[in-house]
């Protein structure tokens, strides 16, 4: 059976206190088994449970972890680099924050989407009701006075019909698919499914890049901090990298840096692949000469998080507006395909 995984509020809740833990200098097990004593949430209590259980016998963090079944593909690894480079706290802190915010954007989702959902399924009522009763009721009154009828209001009816169908027809796929997004945004499988779809969309595309890049900054500032060269840091950062534009970017970042012929730092490298834009590339050059790459990349990725929530925020707000402006269009076409008929009688009796 599968196993359940967290919620973005139960992951951001287990990463800020065992990170609190740590640095009160509670042992990593000891720190898991306290959080998993009364803590009042069912999921996350049986999932402490399980994390404590493979720390017993001996793994890591990261491996119990992902023996739990209930963590993201993303947290397990961060979690992983957090403890081979020594900054397992400062992982588990940025972890925290990163899937807070993510469970706050579902929350405004939901919130942009439920009430024009609401309002569709009830205009999806409404169309339906004119198009199968209130429609074919004009027909029947047009069949009844046929001998007076001209060609135009025979037409006229049947636009009305047809404009009525096509707008319940819209109606209902725009209904169904507000209330997939209302139901997906409370699964983890279905918050996934809607990031994929971000990833897809042309308005949010730039900013989930702009979140992997970020992504993929943190784990290459936890590895340099940790004292390996860049071209190891280049090398295991990329592992972590799920979107597939910036894992073909990283890749030609990381072929210029052990280039034979002509080796490139890693400022130089991430430049001339254009993984970062050219003055974020000039800031780890700045880093790297003054001895500080890690907290140049650490403060890039908390700046292209900013940047991509930002974004994201911004297509969201737009969501409810564009619902709005269809549910104005629906209401109009329903008295179009009802008035049409009358215009059309009122044209035969006159």
């Amino acid at each position: 059976m599968a196993k359940p995984k967290l919620d973005s509020a139960g992951i951001s809740l287990f990463c800020e206190s065992v990170a609190m833990m740590l640095a009160a200098g509670i042992q990593t097990d000891e720190a898991v088994g306290m959080l998993s004593e009364d803590i009042g949430d069912t999921a996350l209590q049986t999932t402490c449970e399980s994390v404590y259980r493979t720390l017993n016998e001996g793994h890591s963090l990261g491996t119990a972890m992902r023996a739990s079944g209930a963590f993201p593909r993303y947290a397990v690894d961060m979690v992983g680099v957090g403890e081979n480079s020594g900054r397992l706290e400062e992982v588990l802190r940025a972890l925290g924050v990163y899937y807070d915010e993510e469970d706050r954007l579902f929350a405004k989702i939901r919130s942009a989407v439920g009430y024009p959902a609401a309002l569709l399924c009830i205009m999806s009522v409404i169309l339906a009701f004119t198009v199968i009763v209130i429609l074919p009721v004009f027909e029947d009154v047009y069949v009844s006075i046929a001998g007076s009828l001209t060609n135009g209001s025979f037409n006229a009816v049947g636009l009305s019909i047809g404009i009525g169908w096509v707008a319940l027809g819209i109606t209902l796929v725009c209904t169904l698919v507000a209330l997939a997004g209302v139901v997906a945004c409370r699964t983890e499988s279905g918050r996934m499914a809607v990031m994929r779809m971000f990833e897809r969309f042309p308005a949010t595309r730039p900013a989930m890049e702009q979140l992997a890049v970020s992504r993929f900054a943190s784990a290459l500032a936890a590895y340099t901090a940790s004292g390996v060269n860049t071209d190891t840091a280049m090398k295991e950062a990329l592992e972590i990298v799920e979107h597939q534009g910036l894992k073909r970017k990283g890749r030609a970042a990381y072929a210029l840096m052990i280039d034979p012929a002509q080796p490139r730092s890693l400022a130089q490298a991430i430049s001339e692949a254009q993984v970062f834009e050219q003055i974020h590339a000039r800031m780890l050059t700045i880093g790297t000469r003054s001895g500080s790459l890690d907290a140049a990349l650490d403060r890039l990725s908390a700046n292209f998080f900013d940047d991509a929530i930002l974004q994201i925020d911004s297509a969201i707000d737009n969501i409810e507006p564009a619902l709005a402006a269809f549910l104005t269009i629906a209401v109009g076409a329903t008295l179009i395909s009802v008035m049409m008929p009358l215009i059309g009688i009122m044209g035969s009796i006159g």
